[in-house]
């Protein structure tokens, strides 16, 4: 899990793929959820929280940039 720290140090490029990359995670796993059994469940949660918090710092800095 990416800490939101981590997060903040990355440059807009690198947090619009982390949000690429955890969307198609999340379809994936959505789909292996209705089709048999998560090992685990809890990585659901993760990515959409992780999704979250990428797009929480995008809006943030759109909004600081706006800012100036």
């Amino acid at each position: 899990m990416t800490k939101a720290n981590e997060l903040r140090e990355m440059s807009d490029e690198q947090l619009a793929l982390t949000v690429e990359e955890a969307a198609d995670k999340l379809f994936r796993l959505r789909i292996q959820s209705q089709t048999e059994k998560l090992d685990s469940p809890s990585e659901i949660r993760r990515n959409r929280r992780l999704i979250a918090r990428c797009k929480t710092l995008q809006t943030q800095r759109e909004k600081a940039a706006a800012a100036k």
